[in-house]
């Protein structure tokens, strides 16, 4: 990550939930610089705590040691710096895909009339023009999860993260919600980090891939995605980075695997 000013970091971060004998060891120690304006991923074996880490970034969960720093300050709670991306769309089933949009612009002081002109903005972004007025239940899970991202990046959030956000997804829609995405990153071009148990996703988004260890997590690895987008799923580039983060996480699986046999 030469050349490129860290606008996260992680320093000694260690996460236990519970107490005393009962108490889990989520992650152990993780150090690690995130870009400014990058996209970076997370992957990991199941149980490594990636998840839990993308709380603390959004300020949801604190660290048991250790801190987490944005832009030269700690990071404490959630804030409108931070834009979030649930798996499960999460959105409000009684409002539309406009008031879906508007609602975190006018709760954080945007007028009315202003909110409408940014979310429009965004609608126009993520392709929904012509389903502002739509409810979501009327709505693909593709569809839903773009006003999600739309809802995220509307008020102009310094960092956007997001959380396993297409895997729900049937494989098509999958393909094509990560195409749009990569549409968008390049729009706004923010920092963005990204959760994800699939290697191959994490491949075609990337500019940075994080490869964690199994539970307690920590960093095993840093790799770069450093060639070109669009990304060939069959290039000679993409099948040489996946065979690199496969190669890490083979060893972090299999104990895994051999924890839940014990």
């Amino acid at each position: 990550m030469e050349n490129c000013k860290a606008k996260i970091e992680i320093r000694n971060v260690k996460k236990v939930f519970g107490n005393g004998t009962k108490s889990v060891t989520a992650l152990n120690d993780v150090n690690l610089e995130i870009p400014e304006n990058k996209f970076t991923t997370i992957v990991g074996p199941s149980g490594c705590g990636k998840s839990t880490l993308l709380y603390m970034l959004a300020g949801f969960e604190k660290p048991t040691n250790g801190e987490i720093i944005l832009s030269g300050k700690a990071i404490d709670k959630p804030a409108p710096d931070r834009g979030f991306v649930f798996q499960d769309f999460a959105l409000f089933p009684w409002r539309t895909v406009l008031g879906n949009i508007t609602f975190g612009l006018t709760t954080n002081g945007r007028s009315k009339k202003e909110a409408k002109e940014i979310a429009m903005k965004y609608i126009n972004m993520v392709n929904l023009n012509g389903f502002e007025h739509a409810y979501p239940h009327t709505l693909s899970g593709g569809m839903k999860q773009r006003v999600a991202i739309a809802r995220a990046i509307a008020y102009n959030p310094d960092v956007l993260l997001m959380d396993e956000p297409f895997g729900s997804l049937d494989a098509q829609t999958r393909k094509y919600m990560q195409e749009e995405l990569v549409k968008m990153w390049e729009k706004f071009h923010k920092t963005v980090v990204f959760v994800t148990h699939s290697v191959i996703e994490a491949v075609y988004l990337s500019d940075i891939i994080v490869v964690m260890s199994a539970r307690p997590g920590n960093v095993k690895g840093v790799l770069k995605g450093d060639f070109p987008r669009p990304r060939d799923y069959t290039g000679d580039d993409f099948l040489a980075l996946r065979k690199e983060v496969l190669g890490l996480l083979e060893e972090e699986v299999q104990k895994e695997i051999a924890r839940d046999h014990t």
